[in-house]
């Protein structure tokens, strides 16, 4: 239903944001048509939020809208550290969005100028990441809250869910997006978005406090309090590159 509500968010958005651009337009006795909402480009896309891609649509040279979604298995980087321990993520990702792309050297003669953008807009976010840290041997630790764990059989985990469970997220992000000819380009964006804390539930198996008496209960639970509580973890970080065609 949120994934509805976003589309048609986009449709208004849409059409308020072409009919601000074509403002001048009406003022010297012209129409907008409506037309002008049907897009006018598209892209595929890789990167930290997955694969897909956006359909484009241009106002003018310093206007653009692009409504996309990213969804998959695909990131630069397959663990995520958390107190100098790195846990082995299994991403899930499901993200879909509605960016304004504002042009601030649209109209340059310059191919790179015109290239760059800054991106604003909102995200629906439901992506779950499946983490795990397995120990091996009595030797293996890890780190959780300034307490280390070991394996007193040699063989240990923690393992479970953080996720970002159905929220609407505002987003700002640069791009560059330069054409190659009249209708291909290329394009990489980086940004974040602002999706508060995500839900984390964790559990250990096998887990004792080195020199102490702290279970691995316990370390599940302080590394549940400290994903859900740290300002880190308020931002999801994007990059992402692709191409794109304009008819």
């Amino acid at each position: 239903m949120k994934v509805l509500k976003l589309v048609a968010l986009a449709a208004a958005f849409s059409a308020s944001t072409f009919a601000m651009a074509d403002e001048t337009v009406v003022h010297q006795g012209n129409v907008f048509e409506a037309n002008q909402l049907i897009p006018t480009g598209a892209r595929l896309e890789v990167g930290t939020t997955g694969y897909g891609g956006a359909l484009l649509w241009t106002a003018n040279p310093y206007v653009g809208l692009a409504l996309g979604y990213n969804g998959g298995d695909i990131s630069w980087s397959d663990d995520l550290s958390i107190d100098g321990t790195k846990y082995d993520m299994d991403m899930d990702n499901n993200l879909t969005y509605l960016n304004a792309e504002i042009r601030p050297w649209g109209a340059s003669q310059n191919v790179w100028a015109q290239g760059l953008y800054v991106a604003a807009g909102v995200g629906y976010v439901d992506s779950k990441y499946d983490l795990k840290k397995s120990l091996n041997n009595t030797n293996d630790t890890l780190k959780i809250d300034g307490k280390n764990y070991y394996a007193p059989t040699g063989q240990g985990s923690i393992d479970g869910t953080v996720d970002y469970d159905n929220q609407i997220a505002p987003y700002l992000g640069f791009g560059f997006a330069p054409k190659i000819n009249k209708n291909w380009g290329v394009f990489g964006e980086v940004g974040a978005y602002y999706t508060g804390n995500p839900n984390a539930n964790l559990n250990a198996t096998g887990l004792q406090e080195v020199g102490g008496t702290a279970s691995g209960d316990y370390a599940a639970e302080r590394l549940e309090y400290k994903v859900s509580n740290d300002d880190k973890y308020q931002w999801l970080p994007v990059g992402k590159v692709g191409v794109s065609y304009h008819w």
